[in-house]
């Protein structure tokens, strides 16, 4: 594999990956950090949030103006990033509440007393393919980036990783549920954790031929759109419910500081 390909490709894997270290925390911790928990939630949605309007938005409409002229380029941008909401959006609506892999989860839950036992197993089942798909197109999103621009998808691979962890418990929490098996529901966390690098390999498959600037300028739009509706309709409401509202709040902030360093830092020197 090309070194240019194998680089997005690792970083789409390590997104994955933090979905397991999320289910390893519920798992094996007694009691739920609340705040920690709102803090990292706050933290993702403020570096999502950050390098969707500083970064890809504005990378996206310069590709496309460049290609198609300002009227037509500005409106295929707007367009795709509404797109991206859509997209997702949609995904969350097929979802029920008790599988979307967004949905607040506590370890406390696990004490929780059991279903009928006939449902047990069905519960975990769904709610792990509730994340894979949901996870599919995130891993998408990071190859397409990462391949365009290594530095901006070392950033986008960061705030996926950091969202995915408390992921990890919302798929950890049901599973170890349904089955009181500890290896199971890692095992289930991690794999649907790993449809993002599955999301990389369709990618390279289907896209990598006809990549373009306009197609990536619409795919950096969309994804702008994906990471902006995940933060504002999922992780600060989710980091609400998990903490203090100042709590979730320092955590946008400093996860928009974070990101505005980390994009200074991996920028290119002049």
């Amino acid at each position: 594999m090309e070194q240019s390909i194998l680089t997005p490709f690792l970083l789409t894997l390590f997104a994955g990956l933090a979905t397991g270290i999320g289910s390893l925390a519920a798992l094996f911790a007694r009691r739920t950090n609340r705040k920690f928990l709102s803090f990292s939630l706050g933290l993702s949605a403020g570096m999502m949030i950050y390098v969707s309007f500083v970064e890809l938005f504005g990378e996206a409409r310069i590709s496309l103006t460049n290609e198609l002229g300002g009227t037509a380029g500005m409106l295929l941008t707007v367009l795709c990033f509404f797109g991206g909401m859509l997209l997702i959006g949609i995904i969350d609506r097929l979802i029920p509440s008790f599988e979307n892999p967004h949905e607040a989860r506590s370890v406390e839950s696990m004490d929780a007393p059991p279903p009928h036992q006939d449902k047990l197993m069905k519960m975990g089942v769904v709610t792990a393919l509730a994340i894979a798909v949901h996870n599919f197109p995130e891993g998408i999103a990071t190859f397409a980036v990462a391949v365009e621009n290594p530095a901006l998808g070392v950033a986008v691979t960061a705030a996926i990783a950091i969202h995915n962890i408390p992921e990890g418990i919302a798929v950890a929490v049901p599973v170890y549920y349904a089955t009181g098996s500890r290896k199971k529901a890692f095992r289930f966390s991690l794999l649907s954790g790993l449809a993002e690098p599955v999301g990389a390999v369709l990618a390279y498959l289907i896209l990598m031929p006809f990549m373009s600037p306009v197609v990536l300028g619409c795919l950096f739009a969309a994804v702008a759109g994906i990471m902006v509706f995940i933060s504002m309709d999922e992780l600060l409401p989710a980091a609400r419910e998990y903490g203090e509202h100042h709590t979730s709040i320092y955590g946008l902030i400093a996860g928009m500081a974070i990101m505005a360093m980390s994009l200074i830092l991996l920028s290119p020197k002049a």
